[in-house]
C-alpha cells in the first residue's frame, strides 16, 4: 500500500500545472453584412506565467492572435505566434492592440448576438488549457480608432 500511494505521490506531482486564467470583459465588434472580419477584445490575467497560443469560433474560418503596431502614421496588423500572459498581470485585448481577428466570416455579427469563442492557453511546462466563452457583440463604432490601418498577410 505505502508503495501504491508513493507512486501516486509521484505521479501527481509530474503531471503539468494548469494555469488559473480568467476572462473578463469579452466582446467581438458587429460587422455589416458581407464584411469578412472582425475583432474579439477581452482582458486576460492568469496566476502564473503562461502564453495565448491560439483561438477559434465556429463563425470564423480561421481565428488568428494579433497586434496592432504603428509605422509612421498607418497602423499595421499582423498575426503573432501568441501572447505572453505574465504571471498576475492582466494583459489587454483591445482595438488598437492585441486582438483576436475573426476571419472568413460565416455570417454576419450582428449587435446583441453572442459569439462563441475559445482560446487556448499554455503554460511553460507546455501544458495547454482550453476556454470556452460567449462574447456579446458590441456596435461597430464600439471603441472604434480613427486611425489609417493596413491589415498584414493571411
Amino acid at each position: 500500500m505505502k508503495k501504491l500511494v508513493l507512486a501516486l505521490a509521484f505521479t501527481l506531482g509530474s503531471l503539468p500545472a494548469f494555469a488559473d486564467v480568467t476572462v473578463a470583459d469579452a466582446w467581438v465588434r458587429a460587422t455589416v453584412p458581407q464584411q469578412k472580419a472582425t475583432g474579439a477584445f477581452m482582458r486576460l490575467t492568469s496566476d502564473r506565467d503562461a502564453r495565448l497560443v491560439s483561438a477559434a469560433s465556429p463563425v470564423a474560418g480561421v481565428a488568428e492572435v494579433h497586434e496592432m503596431v504603428m509605422d509612421g502614421n498607418v497602423m499595421k496588423m499582423n498575426a503573432i505566434p501568441g501572447l505572453d500572459l505574465p504571471a498576475g498581470k492582466t494583459v489587454e485585448l483591445k482595438p488598437g492592440g492585441y486582438h483576436v481577428m475573426l476571419l472568413d466570416l460565416k455570417q454576419q455579427v450582428k449587435e446583441g448576438d453572442e459569439v462563441p469563442v475559445t482560446i487556448v492557453v499554455e503554460t511553460a511546462d507546455g501544458a495547454r488549457e482550453t476556454i470556452e466563452l460567449k462574447a456579446p457583440v458590441r456596435p461597430l463604432n464600439a471603441a472604434a480608432g480613427g486611425m489609417q490601418m493596413q491589415h498584414g498577410k493571411h
